[in-house]
């Protein structure tokens, strides 16, 4: 190799390194679910250089359905009339590719679709609130197949309807359905036909499912309405629980599974914490009021568990004991994304966006921007180096880089 062709690579790397990198944001809780973006290199210094507004598009479902992102495109499920409408949006121009159409009937129920859809090899799954299952050609918006999670598995739709967004598992989709003995099931990501069906018989919580292997098997942490449970991958199975009984049956927001330890928390003045699942089954090892999270999931980085809690904090808790770090309000409900080490989260009650460093030594406020105002209780998503959030009526792209 020569002195010149040596030269030349060298430069061209650090010209890639400075550029940063981008990711896809292709289910709920992005890449792994776990709320984290890989992008690196955004722009952190938002006195002198706030991100730019790409573009904004008007929503009309006065709800918080999530936004995927994958392929240059953002999915995501808005309401017209009395009908879902799926829609493909241009990543660059905000522009709808295609939509994709089905009939909702029913009155709004604090809007109407609230999953996320998820993007895998060509396909887009999409749920709705009454429990309508859609693979869509991710291309053109083709339907492929669909299945009914009531007519099909018994389900019974919660209070605030199917909300658990489905997420895929190699060659399966995997989806909460709430029928006798279909706590959860699996399907064909390609043809929907039904792999099983199982986790006992629950009421349907509203957290999607979370990936794990546990004592060295492979598993799905399901939140149902009653009890967080551990779900075998292979057949089923029913394989752990815990009584979980909040009010209304809210168990929204994320487990947090590190090895063989899960923490979890709920709303409504419930609580969290943490719990080592083994061989004989759970076992408590420290819960307090310290984190109630309605439905915004926390994050897990470097340690330590981010996240936000009612009436309105953010906090970071050392998951060894819950000892609270620290503390700031203001956030309302607000979600709350970890990217290139800092953390970027939505007041649920202004819509503001607050930039502030992922640091353990208490509250560092690094930006803050206006954002759409109002209610904003859908979590913010980082995509392909951009900041997407939306409140009940318009969703917005922001340039991060």
């Amino acid at each position: 190799m020569t002195v010149r062709l040596t030269a030349v690579l060298l430069m061209g790397g650090l010209l890639l390194a400075n550029m940063g990198q981008a990711a896809d944001w292709p289910r709920f809780g992005g890449p792994k679910g776990d709320f984290m973006a890989p992008d690196t290199g955004i722009n952190q210094d938002w006195a002198n250089r706030p991100p730019r507004v790409l573009w904004q598009t008007a929503m009309s479902d006065d709800g918080y359905a999530g936004p995927a992102v994958a392929g240059g495109k953002v999915y995501i499920i808005d309401h017209r009339g009395a009908q879902d409408v799926v829609r493909a949006i241009d990543l660059t121009t905000g522009q709808d590719v295609w939509t994709f159409v089905y009939d909702d009937p029913g009155d709004p129920n604090y809007g109407f679709a609230r999953s996320t859809p998820c993007i895998d090899e060509g396909l887009v799954y999409t749920l709705s609130r009454n429990g309508l299952l859609h693979a869509l050609d991710a291309a053109n918006g083709t339907r492929l197949w669909s299945r009914d999670l009531r007519a099909d598995f018994q389900g019974q739709k919660p209070q605030w309807d199917y909300t658990a967004s489905p997420i895929v598992d190699g060659d399966r989709l995997v989806v909460v359905a709430g029928g006798p003995e279909a706590s959860v099931v699996t399907l064909n990501k390609k043809t929907g036909e039904t792999i099983w069906a199982g986790g006992g018989t629950f009421e349907t919580g509203y957290a999607t499912p979370v990936i794990a292997t546990i004592n060295e098997v492979k598993q799905y942490i399901v939140f149902t309405a009653k009890a967080l449970t551990g779900v075998s991958a292979a057949d089923g199975a029913l394989l752990w629980q815990i009584p979980w009984e909040t009010s209304y049956g809210v168990n929204a927001a994320l487990p947090i599974v590190d090895g063989n330890y899960v923490f979890a928390t709920s709303g409504y003045r419930f609580g969290g914490g943490v719990f080592q699942i083994s061989p004989d089954g759970p076992q408590q090892v420290w819960f307090s009021k310290a984190m109630q999270a309605h439905f915004s999931s926390p994050i897990y980085y470097k340690g330590f568990i981010w996240g936000t809690t009612d009436p309105g904090d953010l906090i970071c808790l050392a998951p060894r004991d819950g000892t609270v770090l620290w503390r700031q309000g203001g956030f309302e409900k607000g979600g709350i994304v970890i990217v290139d080490d800092v953390i970027i989260a939505l007041s649920g009650a202004s819509g503001e966006i607050i930039m502030a460093a992922a640091s353990t030594e208490g509250y560092q406020e690094l930006g803050r921007l206006q954002g759409l105002g109002g209610q904003s209780w859908t979590a913010p998503i980082v995509a392909d180096g951009k900041l997407i959030i939306r409140n009940k009526s318009a969703l917005a792209c922001l340039d991060l880089m």
